[in-house]
C-alpha cells in the first residue's frame, strides 16, 4: 500500500477504528508493564539522593508528567495544522482525545513539582521560567477546553480550538529551553540525545521506563477516546450500525 493510499485511509474515521484497534490493546499491555517495573524500580530500588535523601523519588512521576503534558500539547497543535490544511475529521478528534489527558498531565507536573520543591527549594512556588510556562501551558488546555464547551458548531469549535492549539506551541520550546536561557531553580534536562545523564544509571534508567511507559498509556487513552468519539460521532452511518449488530 502507497504511503498517500494510507495516509487517506488512516484519515477516514471507519478504517482509523479498524486499524487502531489492535494497536490499543498493545499500548495498553506494555503500559502496564513498563509503569509497574519503573514504580516499583524507582521507589523501592533505585539508589536514594545524596542531598535530597528518599524525598527525590517524586522524581519518577514528575518527569514523565511534565514530559507527556509537552508531548500532548504538541499533538494537539499538529492536529490543529492538518485540521486546517487537509480538512480531516480525525484530526479534530485528536484534539478532543489529547485535551483531558494532557491537561490532567499538566496539573500533576505542576503539583508534583511543587511537592518536591518544598523540601529541596523551601518554597512551594517560585517565578521560574520552567514553572511559570508551565503554568501558561495549563492555561492553553483549560482554554481550549472552555473553547470546545462554550461553541456548538462542531467546524467552528474544531477550528477555533486547532487556532489556539497551532498558537500555543510556541510555549514549548519556551519551556524547554528556559533553563538554559534565565536563572533557573530547575536543572538542566535529564535526557539529550548529545550527552550523557549526569545522574547515576541507576537513578535514571528507572526514570527512562517510566518516561517510556507513559507514552504508552498516553497512547492507549488517546486511542481508547478517538474510537469512542469516532462511534458517537459516525452514530448514523450504516457501518457503525452493522458493528453494533455484529457485537449483540
Amino acid at each position: 500500500m502507497k504511503i498517500k493510499e494510507l495516509w487517506h485511509r488512516l484519515g477516514s474515521p471507519r478504517w482509523f477504528f479498524y486499524y487502531s484497534g489492535a494497536w490499543v490493546r498493545f499500548f495498553g499491555v506494555f503500559a502496564l508493564i513498563l509503569l509497574s517495573v519503573g514504580f516499583v524500580w524507582g521507589l523501592l530500588f533505585a539508589p536514594p539522593d545524596y542531598q535530597q535523601g528518599n524525598s527525590f523519588r517524586i522524581f519518577y512521576v514528575h518527569l514523565p508528567a511534565a514530559i507527556l503534558c509537552q508531548s500532548l500539547y504538541l499533538a494537539m497543535g499538529v492536529a490543529g495544522f492538518i485540521l486546517y490544511v487537509w480538512r480531516m475529521k480525525l484530526a479534530d478528534m485528536l484534539i478532543a482525545a489529547c485535551l483531558p489527558l494532557g491537561m490532567s498531565l499538566t496539573v500533576l507536573a505542576l503539583f508534583t513539582g511543587a511537592v518536591w520543591g518544598k523540601p529541596t527549594w523551601g518554597t512551594w512556588w517560585e517565578w521560574d521560567g520552567r514553572i511559570v510556562s508551565t503554568t501558561v501551558l495549563l492555561f492553553l488546555y483549560i482554554g481550549i477546553f472552555a473553547i470546545r464547551e462554550a461553541i456548538s458548531d462542531s467546524e467552528l469549535r474544531g477550528k477555533a480550538s486547532g487556532l489556539v492549539a497551532m498558537v500555543g506551541m510556541i510555549n514549548i520550546p519556551i519551556i524547554k529551553y528556559s533553563v538554559d536561557w534565565w536563572t533557573t531553580l530547575h536543572q538542566p534536562a535529564t535526557f539529550t540525545l548529545t550527552e550523557k545523564p549526569a545522574m547515576p544509571i541507576e537513578m535514571w534508567l528507572p526514570a527512562l521506563v517510566m518516561v517510556i511507559g507513559f507514552y504508552f498509556f498516553a497512547a492507549h487513552n488517546v486511542l481508547t477516546r478517538m474510537r469512542a468519539e469516532i462511534l458517537r460521532r459516525e452514530a448514523n452511518t450504516a457501518w457503525v450500525k452493522r458493528l453494533e449488530i455484529e457485537t449483540v
